[in-house]
């Protein structure tokens, strides 16, 4: 019998509501719910591939257990035991320290991350690791130095705003990043169709620019500078109104005496947009009834990174738009998994300890990414011999993935929670494999807590999953365990087993709904918002309603004042002509273009290009650059390039568009499926190569030590004028 389940597509941040026909264990088709509130039918590619991932034969089904250079099944009792075993040897010989975690953006995209922080937890190595250091930490830092609260992220009001101001985003391929808003590009054109602005700034000509009213070619690098110019013409022309945050800003002043040498004349060159151009847009922000400036990875992933938030914010204050409706502001979520981080002990003071061998600064319980290679490969007390890794594929994800590689394979044991046998989990000695997404029900944790609407919303399984499989909470859970040792060990054990046997995702999240803004102390018992409540509305969820206004409140800082001109920021922003020096050096080195990242719409970081319906059509790994590059170099699509950087290179095919700007060469992230012993046939077949065996480590956001993936310095030449054979891989278990 056919049947129709509503639910959501996890597979990116958007969680677009879906509706799945099955027939049994069968998915049948998979289509968009036009009654899901917050994306109202639509969805994009990636939501029909949920059934090819359920389907896959690729996908790992039970654990496997490393025997020589391959895998063998294995039961889980014995995969659970030797996992954990392994993990709590190796502390009771080298210190808590030797084992790190790494925790993979999917992670987050399940109620599973409360289990993945409880294995964290009983860990205690305070080595961690996760993507948040290779995409969001800038935003976390200005948030901490200027509301007190690393964990209180603005969002754009996108369905009220009057002007919207894009930096480093492409939310119609997205779908809102740290701004979940499913459909995006319609979110976006409602903007313009009202009457509206959307200026887009980027190096390229994005897919979002499609939807807005004016794209603004920046030189990649060049958002501080452009943004400290417009302050500058703000501050000059009498253009600030603080509003509503009259009374509870300090450092205004500060703020001025900073823009005030970053002249529109001083920025445009470094900048790459002219300063009469420079002047418009922030006269247009300023006199617009609403307006919202909103960054994302694009600026997060380069040297300035938290400085650019860090204005992006200032930008908003200054021009009274924070915490106002159509400007930035902060959501009230039935579960809010963010900002209590900030009330933490430990997240008080930044960088209160420093990475073994980088140096780098750690904030709350984790140290940055771009650091872990070193930290494994250099010996000495505190060295990583054995890791835990959940979701992730640090190989292809993170900076200098050819040394992460290199180390990894070194490590005494290294645990993996993952489907597939991928370029980081090959090197496994265990992987755990959950089920597939359209198998378990889930309750999201994370992502309302930056979503352009409250709302809250479960998550049924569409098929049941097979006998004897387990979910990512199981696994975890079961993890947390056993992997204390010693006497408080044992006791620590005996209460995370019994946790783990009566606590569900449902369960945890029907506590925090309780204790939250809408739950019994906020509302009473008859009215507290509830799991049993959640879950009778349906797939829908519960609509919470627009975002409203919240400061002082939730700000952390002395006073409950924002901070407009944090000490860490302006000795920072001192350097930002050393920065630009920097880029003119490398120039004249022979590396004459920058790379950026390139995100896609049938693409999710690595791990969706297994899916044939995803990947058809021509090659997407391409070095993307424009025209008058290409005849430069005497180039043609024909033709296979070597794009080159002080640390590496890579080869993949070309393509030529007058969508990028001159100097500029685009490489898409997520791809290099060329690793022996991959599990993945099909991703191999279109392997592609990896832009992060390009990218340094050792080229970091100043204040948080943040991976920079974008403005990197390369250089570009011909190598073939055709394009290699598919790569054939062999299972890599038997």
């Amino acid at each position: 019998m056919t049947t129709t389940v509503n639910r959501q597509c996890t597979l990116c941040e958007a969680h677009c509501g879906i509706k799945v026909e099955v027939e049994g264990r069968k998915v049948l088709r998979i289509t968009g719910d036009p009654e899901d509130r917050m994306s109202k039918g639509y969805i994009c590619p990636k939501a029909a591939a949920l059934a090819d991932l359920y389907e896959d034969p690729d996908r790992l089904r039970r654990p496997v257990k490393r025997v020589g250079d391959r895998f063998v099944e294995i039961g889980w009792d014995e995969a659970i035991a030797f996992a954990a075993d392994g993990l709590r040897t190796i502390q009771a010989r080298h210190g808590r320290p030797a084992v790190a975690t790494y925790l993979g953006n999917p992670g987050a995209h399940s109620g599973a991350v409360v289990a993945a922080f409880t294995a964290r937890f009983a860990l205690r190595s305070g080595n961690n690791y996760s993507a948040t250091s290779t995409d969001q930490l800038p935003q976390h830092r200005s948030s901490h130095e200027m509301f007190g609260n690393l964990g209180l992220l603005p969002i754009p009001d996108i369905e009220r705003t009057d002007h919207m101001l894009v930096l480093g985003a492409n939310p119609a391929v997205s779908n809102g990043s740290v701004m979940t808003a499913p459909g995006a590009r319609h979110r976006l054109r409602a903007i313009v169709d009202r009457g509206g602005r959307v200026v887009i700034v980027d190096p390229r000509r994005t897919e979002s620019v499609a939807h807005a009213s004016e794209h603004v070619s920046i030189r990649p690098g060049g958002d501080p500078y452009l943004l400290a110019g417009m302050l500058h013409t703000i501050f000059t022309e009498d253009r600030v109104s603080l509003g509503a945050l009259t009374g509870h800003c300090e450092g205004l002043d500060e703020l001025e005496a900073f823009v005030s040498t970053w002249t529109p004349e001083r920025a445009a060159p470094h900048a790459g947009i002219d300063a009469a151009t420079i002047v418009r847009l922030a006269r247009e922000f300023a006199d617009a009834p609403s307006a919202v400036a909103y960054g994302r990875v694009g600026v997060c992933q380069q040297r300035t990174g938290t400085l650019t938030h860090w204005l992006i914010n200032a930008l908003n204050v200054v021009t009274g738009n924070l915490d106002r409706p159509g400007g930035p502001m902060f959501p009230t979520p039935a579960i809010d998994g963010l900002s209590p981080l900030g009330r933490l002990p430990i997240a008080r003071e930044w960088g209160r300890r420093h990475q073994r061998v980088s140096g780098l600064p750690g904030f709350v319980d984790e140290m940055p990414v771009a650091g872990l290679a070193d930290e494994i490969l250099t010996p000495g007390e505190g060295q990583v011999r054995g890791m835990l890794v959940y979701a992730g594929n640090p190989v292809l994800s993170n900076p200098g993935g050819t040394r992460l590689e290199e180390a990894l394979a070194t490590l005494e044991h290294l645990v993996a929670v993952d489907m597939y046998v991928t370029e980081t989990t090959r090197h496994a000695h265990v992987i755990l494999p959950p089920v597939a997404h359209l198998e378990r029900s889930d309750v999201d944790f994370v992502f309302p807590a930056v979503s352009v609407r409250n709302h809250i919303r479960f998550n049924p399984a569409a098929v049941p999953a097979e006998p004897g499989a387990k979910t990512d909470w199981e696994i975890l859970m079961a993890l947390a365990g056993r992997v204390g040792h010693g006497k408080a060990g044992r006791v620590q054990n005996a209460v995370l087993r019994l946790v783990g046997a009566v606590a569900t995702p449902e369960r945890v999240a029907d506590l925090a709904m309780r204790a939250g803004p809408y739950g019994i102390l906020r509302r009473g018992p008859r009215r507290a918002l509830t799991m049993a409540k959640v879950k009778a509305s349906g797939a829908r969820g519960v609509d919470l309603g627009p975002l409203t206004s919240r400061l002082p409140g939730p700000l952390l800082t002395k006073g409950k004042k924002i901070r407009l001109a944090p000490k860490p920021m302006l000795d920072e922003a001192a350097r930002l002509d050393e920065l630009a020096a920097e880029r003119e050096t490398a120039a004249a080195d022979g590396y004459d273009l920058v790379l950026i990242g390139r995100r896609q719409l049938r693409s999710n970081n690595s791990w969706m290009h297994n899916s044939a319906r995803l990947m058809k059509g021509a090659d997407r790994c391409t070095a993307l650059v424009h025209p008058d590059e290409a005849a430069a170099r005497g180039l043609s699509e024909v033709d296979r390039v070597r794009v080159a950087s002080t640390v590496g290179e890579i080869e993949v095919p070309l393509e030529i568009s007058d969508e990028m700007r001159p100097g500029v060469v685009s490489v898409p992230h997520g791809f290099g499926h060329t690793r022996p012993g991959v599990g993945w046939k099909h991703a191999a077949s279109k392997a592609g190569a990896s832009m992060n065996d390009i990218t340094d480590p050792a080229i970091v956001d100043g204040l948080t030590g943040n991976a920079a993936f974008n403005a990197v310095p390369v250089r570009l030449e011909a190598v073939a004028s055709e394009r290699e054979e598919p790569v054939a891989v062999e299972s890599a278990v038997s």
